[in-house]
């Protein structure tokens, strides 16, 4: 045998660097290592720093201050697919911190993370790209940013990934996602039902819980509702009730079917595979507040069909929410007011809550909550309307204190409802009498300072309920109420309008409350209102004419007549024919204007013995205005005229001195039969 030589070891060429091993103790070190060019070292180096920020959110902030973050992003499309995959692991787990979420939206990185979730890539990039997404789209601007880069169509397609995690992730961000109406928008044409209810039925309870979340929102869309009856997922959301197993998932279950009860078709289909007396056995029989609440809920919104109302009524639906009146939870209060409310459509539902349900809700008008407030008072609007029983039931119950004092409530809703039930009470006289002496014209004023038309409405319908006799008008007249409601005449909201001059007609019963309305412009507003074809109404018309009556000297200055039921007294005068737009001076200031040209104004008198005052006596041919022409004048000196004359006062009280001149009024008088018996006659002009 031959001899063996040996083989010489070539040495490495002299411009390789010779590998070697390191072992960094220091995060900071291993940044530094991101800005490597070797596929390994990035590789090891984003291991490395992944398991550092799993620890803790400490570990998170310190990455952040080490610049970690901004070379990361940049491995996030990296050619080695190793690198790409532990870069957004790394993302995965830092984008649960506020400060790092900011500076990611600055870097805008969210097309390279929804990059990772190509059909193409791994499980493991899908699930810690989908992490990043759900982390970020918690914020609003985050959320834009993930709809403009289409990330919500990948996002549904990963909802049929084989991995859990991956599941959860992507039904996370849709959630947040659908939180805004564009997205959920686009949920329905990408076709996301079916697979958000196929997730109904995952052994993972958080993903059920996130998928109703999810149904729970978009639902409130017509278009989503329609979808998911189509797809049977009625059947899904009663399978889930009918199992005890999975009663963490009843609250949000009963959300959805309170949303799809919106629907007729939807209502019919529940109605008919029992799922109404599913409902009311949740909220009869369950102790958790949520389940009552959303049950309540469902009823309320099913009671607004009258079939679904007389099966409710045929259960006993009342007996079970006066009860829920009495939880502990708001949410589950204001459920069951508004079920009441829709209930009491069934007229035999609403005698019902004439013993019990109107004192509950008497004292939940007590509440420190509002939105109980609120919801009590709508229940008690509707239980009262047209029902004389109820309004005498809630006067009763000592409500008429807490309705008032809920007519200074922060929410319109509530002083609204409260106007409506104090109105309905107002229909009785009793009860009226009652509510003016717990100050109400003086409540009823913020209201009708509203900025809101439905609480100007109602605040005004209850100044026409309630202003019935002379005391409460002179109450809302020396309260400064009479100003507000004047300005309601002018609102654009045709029922404002309405309500209003309705109220206004009621005010102007009596003499010195129509004189301040017209001293406040009603009769102009009125007026205005009278031309326009669009803008008047019955009650602006009655309430102009109210007004006149109320002021003859003025309606007959406007119109030039008198009717058959208007009896003139002392201090009737004939000004003259006014325009539209001109205002009437009070006999007062007439006085005082200066002597003129002009016709001879004719006042009304009738006592027998006028003597001026001495110091007016003297003035009789200067300074005291327009003349003023005394009936009573006429009386003593009508043998002695051959031809119209007019006779003048000084200020309307001193000694008559004949006027020779032709009277400007141009009109008919005649002799007023009533006015001859004691106080001799009175000159009336009826007709132009």
């Amino acid at each position: 045998m031959g001899k063996k030589i040996k083989k010489e070891v070539e040495p490495p060429p002299k411009d390789v660097f010779d590998p070697f091993m390191i072992e960094s103790k220091t995060a900071a070190t291993v940044v530094l290592l991101l800005r490597s060019p070797e596929e390994e070292v990035l590789a090891k180096a984003c291991e490395a720093l992944y398991k550092f920020a799993l620890k803790g959110e400490e570990n998170k902030a310190t990455l952040l201050e080490l610049g970690a973050v901004e070379p990361l992003t940049k491995l996030l499309t990296h050619e080695d697919k190793i690198v790409r995959r532990n870069a957004t692991m790394i993302f995965g787990i830092l984008s649960s911190n506020n400060d790092v979420k900011k500076l990611l939206r600055e870097l805008d990185v969210m097309n390279s993370v929804i990059a990772q979730l190509a059909p193409e890539e791994e499980v493991v990039i899908h699930e810690f790209a989908s992490l990043c997404l759900a982390n970020m789209s918690a914020e609003y601007t985050s959320k834009v940013q993930i709809f403009e880069h289409g990330g919500l169509e990948p996002l549904i397609r990963l909802l049929s990934s084989p991995d859990p995690d991956v599941k959860k992730n992507s039904m996370e961000c849709i959630y947040n996602l659908v939180q805004d109406f564009q997205c959920r928008t686009t949920l329905q044409e990408l076709n996301a039902i079916p697979p958000i209810l196929e997730l109904l039925k995952s052994e993972y309870p958080v993903i059920q819980l996130l998928a109703l979340k999810t149904l729970g929102v978009i639902t409130n869309d017509k278009q989503s509702r329609t979808m998911l009856r189509d797809n049977q997922g009625l059947d899904h959301l009663i399978k889930i009730l009918e199992t005890k197993e999975l009663n963490d998932l009843h609250v949000e279950a009963l959300a959805v079917i309170a949303n799809c009860l919106e629907d007729m078709d939807t209502m019919v289909q529940i109605r008919q595979t029992g799922g109404l007396k599913k409902l009311l056995s949740f909220a009869e029989n369950s102790t958790i507040p949520d389940i009552q609440k959303n049950a309540a809920k469902a009823i309320a919104k099913a009671a607004y069909d009258p079939e679904n109302r007389k099966l409710f009524h045929e259960q006993e639906v009342e007996k079970c929410l006066v009860a829920l009146l009495g939880s502990e939870n708001d949410g589950t209060k204001i459920a069951a007011s508004q079920a009441i409310s829709a209930m009491c459509e069934n007229s035999d539902s609403k005698d019902f809550f004439n013993n019990q349900g109107i004192p509950q809700l008497i004292q939940l008008l007590k509440s420190d909550s509002e939105e109980v407030r609120e919801a009590a008072a709508l229940a008690l609007a509707n239980l009262t309307t047209c029902n004389s029983a109820n309004a005498n039931a809630a006067a009763e119950a000592d409500g008429i204190d807490p309705l008032i004092n809920v007519l200074s409530s922060k929410r319109d809703g509530a002083i609204a409802n409260a106007a409506t039930v104090l109105t309905n009470m107002a229909m009785q006289e009793p009860l009226r009498l009652n509510i003016r002496n717990h100050d109400i014209m003086h409540a009823i004023i913020s209201p009708l300072r509203s900025a809101n038309t439905v609480v100007q409405g109602k605040a005004a319908l209850a100044v026409a309920a309630t202003a019935c006799d002379v005391e409460a008008r002179t109450e809302l007249r020396n309260s400064g109420g009479l100003e507000p409601l004047v300005e309601l005449l002018r609102s654009n909201n045709g029922e404002v309008r309405r309500h209003a001059s309705w109220a206004v007609m009621v005010c102007a019963g009596d003499e010195p409350t129509a004189s301040e309305l017209c001293r406040l412009g009603a009769l102009d507003i009125l007026e205005v209102v009278s031309l326009s074809g669009s803008r008047r109404n019955k009650f602006s018309e009655l309430a102009y004419n109210k007004l006149l009556n109320n002021n003859l000297p003025l309606k007959y200055s406007r119109t030039g007549y008198l009717s058959s039921s208007n009896i003139i007294n002392d201090g009737f005068y004939d000004y003259g024919q006014i325009h539209p737009g001109i205002k009437l001076l009070p006999l007062k200031e007439l006085c005082l204007q200066e002597p003129s040209d002009r016709r001879a104004v004719l006042l009304i008198n009738s006592k027998s013995d006028v003597s001026p005052p001495s110091s007016m006596e003297d003035k009789s041919d200067v300074g005291y205005g327009r003349s003023i022409s005394s009936s009573s004048s006429l009386r003593r000196s009508s043998k002695e005229k051959t031809k119209k004359n007019s006779y003048h006062f000084s200020a309307g009280f001193g000694s008559p001195i004949e006027d020779k001149s032709e009277p400007a009024s141009g009109r008919n008088t005649v002799v007023s039969k009533s006015a001859t018996k004691e106080k001799g006659w009175s000159s009336l002009p009826t007709s132009r």
